[in-house]
């Protein structure tokens, strides 16, 4: 209990410390972000109004109040207010999440699926057929960029078969299995790299357990395969796929973007496109916080995987 408490309290020290410095990236950026804000076409605003949007933007307070007033709101969860609408940040990034973090889960599901029985089965037949097909496969997976495969995906499943729609969104409570549908095709783009980097990741990890001593041993005592593959091998080869996995998903975090635009998934990642497009400084902010916080929170979870699986870890 003591490990998971610090474990927890290292991440909330981290979530403080890119607040931090978002907080202050933001602030050191050249030039004022109210008169950025206003320029239009190049024409200088309005001082007025210059002194109107940093009054409301509370850039006319000292840094450290600025700071203040900004980790307080983090604490109560208030992002600001867009400067599009006037609308509440923190609201509409909450409505778009559930969306961006299904497709990320969705594509985690499918790569941790393939991925992970794959490389198992590869490296138990090393040399034969399935090893060089799936590695062969694995490789082009990882080569091929995912708006790339969104497009001939489009292409093939949406226009020519029409087996699938080319993209959009509908709520699983109104239309679940189109929504199903939907889903499929950008699932899959996300996955497939991350598929081919489980695989090769799992086979490379289960090659290097099966050649150590305590798998020779339990061979020698006549333990049956199955269980020294399930028991032991697995087990121990799970450890470095775990930490793979956490770094891919954060990836994901990002990569979104262009299978959102792709598929006109309408998720947090394509919010951030237009938020940074239209200038809209506290939903820039908002956003890169909340993923920030996802990140630093499924390496968290990665880290309680750890000493789920080796409970040396929670004493080391």
């Amino acid at each position: 209990m003591i490990w998971v408490l610090r474990r927890i309290g290292i991440s909330l020290v981290l979530v403080w410390i890119v607040a931090t410095v978002v907080f202050m990236a933001v602030h050191l950026v050249p030039g004022d972000p109210a008169v950025l804000l206003l320029s239009q076409g190049g024409v200088a605003p309005d001082p007025s109004a210059v002194a109107q949007l940093r009054h409301q933007l509370g850039l006319d307070q000292p840094l450290l109040a600025q700071y203040a007033h900004s980790m307080l709101g983090l604490l109560h969860g208030n992002l600001g207010r867009s400067m599009q609408d006037d609308s509440r940040v923190m609201p509409e990034i909450l409505r778009r999440l559930p969306r961006t973090l299904e497709l990320i889960v969705a594509g985690g599901v499918f790569g941790v699926a393939f991925g992970l029985p794959g490389g198992t089965v590869a490296a138990v037949r090393r040399g034969g057929a399935f090893d060089r097909v799936a590695s062969w496969v694995a490789a082009l997976a990882l080569a091929v960029p995912v708006f790339v495969v969104g497009t001939l995906l489009v292409l093939v499943f949406a226009q020519r078969l029409r087996w699938l729609p080319a993209g959009g969104y509908v709520p699983f409570a109104r239309h679940p299995l189109e929504h199903l549908a939907m889903l499929a095709m950008p699932a899959f783009t996300i996955g497939l790299p991350l598929a081919g980097v489980i695989f090769r990741m799992t086979r490379a990890s289960v090659l290097d357990v099966a050649a150590r001593d305590f798998v020779r041993t339990a061979r020698a005592k006549g333990v049956p395969a199955r269980r020294i593959l399930t028991r032991h091998i697995v087990r121990n080869a799970l450890m470095p796929v775990l930490t793979v996995l956490a770094l891919q998903l954060g990836t994901l975090l990002g990569g979104t973007v262009l299978v959102e635009y792709v598929f006109n998934w309408p998720g947090l990642s394509g919010l951030l496109v237009d938020s940074v497009a239209a200038r809209d400084y506290p939903e820039v902010v908002g956003i890169i916080l909340v993923i920030s916080v996802l990140f630093v929170g499924l390496n968290l979870v990665v880290d309680l995987l750890y000493a789920v699986l080796d409970p040396r870890v929670r004493h080391g």
